[in-house]
């Protein structure tokens, strides 16, 4: 393998790459915000997925942020998923500041910019099987209007009225009250 690793390497321009037609990830305007602003401090801080044909599997979204901002080299590496392709920043030290921010900025980005397009969803779940990755439960509410999982602070339609709430357990040691759940 060592022999035939530099030909399974190639630098393609950030354009070459064919947007996935049925993303089901909407993205959210907060989370396309922030992968703005980490792109612009920190660069790509990881690798997006294609398939053989140089369409993108996951990282739709980092593809077409990274070309608006007017950067455009991409470098391919070739794999049958039997490697675990590393990408190795040489300017970035894990314990620096600029480290643990670009881990947080990294897994925060994809938490935050993670909106379902219901539509896409469903059609993709005519071809397979989304069990696996939802619930029966997730998948019956897509009929009925659609939640929003885009994080916003400020909104009252998802606040809880603790006041309200009746709670069924105590903890006898600091005297916390929560709903007993069957997980």
């Amino acid at each position: 393998m060592a022999d035939d690793i530099y030909d399974r390497v190639t630098a393609r321009k950030v354009s070459d790459l064919i947007p996935d037609d049925l993303n089901a990830n909407q993205g959210t305007e907060r989370g396309n915000f922030m992968l703005t602003q980490s792109l612009q401090k920190f660069g790509a801080g990881r690798s997006i997925l294609l398939d053989k044909n140089g369409r993108i599997i996951a990282g739709n979204k980092t593809q077409a942020k990274f070309g608006e901002l007017g950067l455009e080299d991409v470098i391919v590496v070739q794999t049958d998923g039997k490697q675990l392709v590393a990408v190795q920043r040489t300017d970035i030290d894990l314990d620096s500041p600029a480290g643990r921010e670009l881990a947080l900025a990294d897994n925060r980005v994809g938490e935050v910019n993670l909106s379902w397009d219901t539509d896409a969803l469903a059609a993709i779940g005519e071809e397979i099987d989304l069990t696996p990755w939802f619930t029966a439960d997730e998948i019956e509410g897509w009929g009925d209007e659609v939640p929003d999982f885009d994080e916003d602070p400020d909104s009252s339609a998802r606040e809880i009225d603790v006041d309200a709430m009746e709670f069924d357990c105590k903890c006898p040691k600091c005297g916390f009250e929560f709903i007993k759940t069957n997980l």
